[in-house]
């Protein structure tokens, strides 16, 4: 982690613009406001990019988010959006050729993001968290050069539970799935009901009827809430589950 950190300072120190991208599912969870504060602190210009815009209610998050100030909203699996964010680079440059360092949490669609830009497969993007490796630099076109690195966590955070919900830490690696499922749905149990087609009194019973319906099913047909939720899990981190 700490070779990862050293990448983004570099970026920092290099870019003129930085994008902090953001999971529109989960925008102050997946904000990282130590590299804000670095950002800030160097006097970059910073914009925020809420990416997975197709997963809510836009109208609700915009409403929601109004204190994130640049922001564009976007979804980079439907090129939804980068017209907007090109706009938005540019008047920020003031027409400039700039260089736009992007960083980001794990997992919040950086790549995906600068490949919607490039309109070709330029940042190596895969669904596992962590997926980037170093910095990468792409040319958008003649004004815009984007500085891509891996995603990481502010130094002192170690939130096993929020890293699984925003996924960060992929599904395959989370120690205890159920515990962030269970928190999922005590925040918002719709979205899961809507998916899985079923509706519960509570986030234990919910869990194991979807587990149920799975078929994650242990013998004497007792459910496997661990083997479920990590199901669960893998469907949310995908961008499969579209919150309200």
């Amino acid at each position: 982690m700490a070779r990862f950190w050293q990448h983004v300072k570099n970026v920092l120190q290099q870019a003129e613009i930085i994008i902090t991208v953001l999971d529109a599912r989960m925008p102050e969870e997946t904000r990282n406001r130590e590299v804000e504060a670095k950002t800030n602190k160097l006097g970059k210009k910073l914009l925020f990019v809420l990416n997975k815009c197709d997963l809510v209610d836009l109208p609700k998050l915009k409403k929601e988010s109004k204190k994130l100030s640049p922001a564009v909203f976007i979804s980079s699996k439907n090129h939804l959006g980068t017209t907007i964010l090109k706009k938005k680079i540019l008047e920020l440059s003031k027409g400039k050729p700039v260089v736009v360092g992007v960083v980001g949490y794990p997992n919040v669609g950086k790549s995906s993001l600068i490949n919607a830009l490039s309109g070709r497969g330029a940042a190596k993007t895969s669904a596992e968290s962590g997926y980037t490796k170093g910095v990468q630099m792409i040319k958008v076109d003649n004004k815009i050069t984007i500085l891509d690195t891996p995603g990481v966590f502010p130094n002192k955070e170690k939130n096993v539970v929020k890293h699984g919900r925003t996924g960060a830490i992929d599904y395959a690696k989370i120690k205890d799935p159920e515990i962030v499922v269970l928190r999922l749905f005590q925040e918002d149990s719709k979205p899961f009901e809507r998916f899985y087609g079923i509706t519960a009194k509570d986030s234990e019973e919910l869990l194991e009827a979807i587990g149920k319906k799975l078929k994650k099913l242990e013998k004497g047909g007792k459910v496997n809430l661990e083997v479920a939720a990590r199901a669960i899990l893998r469907a949310w981190q995908q961008g499969k589950i579209t919150a309200d």
